[in-house]
């Protein structure tokens, strides 16, 4: 006999009431464990969260995590790994079922590799019908969005998947999540909810921070560095802890011709005004194969093989927060002492054990006249290396064009000091790195992935999080991205957003008519092929004619974004001035720059 049901939508005289719900439970959750910004892209599955922001939003305006609408989901997710790369504070996203999570795109990629502590939330179709629970299915959509198992999406780039079962322990599902996500190695953490779930009512109840803290990683330090002829030390992210920069600094301080080499390009971890500054490279560089003593410090690809290794007779040791990188089904290195531990710690213990050891101090002294050779041409090497690079901006008097280096030479010597720079160049990072030349922690910012689109939402959640940790100076945000990087950005949806939240960024477009990452892939593979003898257009990677990129910006914002269109030497310092001057009044700026390669 067929069990009888409603079989209308949930109704209830108290559904009118102001209720305590599991959706409320879990902004009180976010709140209390230090989550201050949700950036949302709601749908059918959040009726129940709707009404706990409606209710936070009026009842506790001031302890309830600011609400950002965007209307695309990677530039979401992108916003929110932009604002933690800043801070190293946990955001979170909320999306919607299957199809959202799937329109997380590469953003779920670069916040995992890029190792950003992220809290994604999504809801699930209602698993009733016949409205047996309030939040039964209620439209046709929820029949379509019921997919076996919606978490696998995005499982493999996620430190945590959950799923949230009842109202009743909810608070502890976000605390586990939060807590997974921000210990190391950090990453997304992802959590799903089916609507009958977020409206169930719930007891109030409190949870203790202190209970949900991340772990802690310990740090053992190493001698080699003393002994070592040409030491060399690798890195990649180890900035995103911005003590890290001065603890290298110390170390490069103490250890006589220690050379820096950043082979990520994901954050500013030495500055380029140290003599022991190599600057960013990917994949080789002379410094690795001449380096008798190298110490990998926070860094996925320290070199590729295939382009250049150390000397059979180097030693290499690696600390990493990861140095097993568990989600690399291929990864080894030649490293005789692998050790899991915080960049900070390693490099500040590293100092103190050479401080603190006679042995290493009779060395020193027994040795100072080589030292101080090696620290004289580690000093002549970084003079020689800035006027190699300063020559690769020359132009002629009578030049009308301009290429990437001498562009981004311009910008930096325009720009505010404290500048804050957003990278997503691809084939260009490299020049603009040498050309940024940055100094200060946390003033380079690149994803870390390879999802691209990152730089459009991330260089919007980078300003907001400038904006709160700095209100005094308000660092100015330039985003450089290449064009086809900033088609993938979804700038519709990242200029909506900055005109609608009055977040104020300069973008500069490297725009050279194409995808050249393409070429210079084939190229590795095949130097000689047929594909080395045509020209883009007819590789299919070609994007000629060119899109008004800064027309496409300015048409997202209603017309109110400032947009410009540079092909001209003698038009370049003039448009970059009043673009600058334009986002530093509180107005986003495009500048499509047509650059020879």
């Amino acid at each position: 006999m067929r069990h009888t049901v409603r079989t209308k939508p949930w109704k209830s005289k108290r559904h009118k009431i102001q209720m305590y719900t599991a959706s409320y439970a879990f902004f009180e959750a976010l709140w209390e464990l230090g989550v201050r910004n949700c950036f949302v892209n709601l749908g059918s599955d959040h009726p129940s969260i709707m009404e706990a922001m409606a209710k936070g939003l009026k009842e506790r305006p001031n302890e309830f995590p600011r609400i950002f609408t965007c209307p695309n989901e990677m530039v979401a997710l992108s916003m929110a790994d932009g604002y933690a790369r800043v801070t190293n504070k946990p955001q979170c996203v909320i999306i919607h079922v299957d199809v959202g999570t799937s329109g997380l795109g590469a953003a779920i990629h670069n916040a995992s590799t890029g190792r950003a502590p992220v809290l994604i939330f999504a809801g699930l179709s209602p698993f009733t019908m016949e409205g047996e629970l309030r939040g039964s299915r209620t439209e046709y959509i929820h029949w379509l969005q019921d997919v076996p198992d919606q978490k696998q999406i995005v499982a493999q780039y996620c430190r945590y998947v959950g799923e949230i079962k009842t109202g009743k322990n909810i608070k502890q599902m976000v605390g586990r999540a939060l807590q997974v996500a921000t210990s190391a190695p950090m990453g997304p953490a992802y959590l799903m909810g089916a609507r009958e779930v977020m409206e169930e009512e719930a007891q109030p109840y409190p949870i203790k921070p202190e209970h949900w803290r991340p772990c802690e990683a310990a740090a053992l330090p190493e001698s080699h560095l003393i002994q070592a002829e040409q030491p060399l030390v690798i890195t990649g992210y180890s900035g995103r802890n911005h003590k890290s920069v001065d603890a290298l600094i110390g170390l490069a301080n103490q250890v006589s011709g220690l050379r820096v080499l950043d082979t990520g390009g994901c954050d500013m971890c030495f500055p380029a005004d140290h003599p022991s500054w190599l600057g960013m490279r990917y994949g080789s560089d002379p410094s690795i194969e001449t380096a008798d003593f190298i110490l990998i410090v926070d860094c996925d690809v320290p070199w590729i093989p295939t382009q250049c290794n150390p000397s059979d007779t180097a030693t290499v040791i690696h600390i990493d927060i990861d140095p097993l990188k568990k989600l690399m089904p291929l990864f080894y290195l030649p490293a005789v002492r692998r050790y899991s531990a915080d960049a900070t710690t390693a490099l500040s213990q590293l100092s103190s054990f050479i401080d603190s050891s006679v042995d290493l101090q009779l060395s020193l002294k027994s040795k100072s006249q080589a030292h101080q050779e090696r620290n004289s041409r580690r000093q002549e090497s970084h003079q020689a290396l800035i006027k190699t690079l300063d020559e690769r901006c020359a132009s002629s008097p009578d030049a009308t064009t301009f290429n990437a280096s001498l562009l981004c030479k311009k910008v930096k010597e325009l720009a505010p000091s404290d500048t804050v720079f957003a990278i997503e160049a691809v084939t260009n990072s490299v020049l603009i790195a040498d050309q940024v030349r940055a100094t200060l922690p946390g003033q380079w910012i690149n994803c870390g992935g390879g999802g691209l689109g990152w730089s459009g939402g991330g260089a919007l959640g980078i300003k907001l999080a400038l904006d709160a940790e700095k209100p005094d100076s308000k660092p100015l945000v330039i985003q450089i991205v290449g064009d086809g990087t900033f088609l993938f950005s979804v700038p519709s949806s990242v200029y909506w957003i900055s005109h609608r939240y009055q977040i104020p960024i300069l973008t500069i477009v490297l725009n050279n008519k194409g995808w050249n990452a393409p070429r210079r892939s084939m190229l590795l593979v095949h130097p000689d092929g047929h594909g080395s003898k045509v020209d883009n257009h007819k590789l299919n990677i070609s994007f000629d004619p060119s899109p008004d990129y800064s027309g496409i910006a300015r048409a997202a914002s209603d017309g109110n974004i400032h947009a410009a269109r540079v092909k001209d030497l003698a038009e370049l310092v003039p448009a970059l001035q009043e673009a600058i001057e334009i986002v530093r009044g509180g107005t986003s700026a495009v500048i499509d720059a047509h650059i020879v390669c």
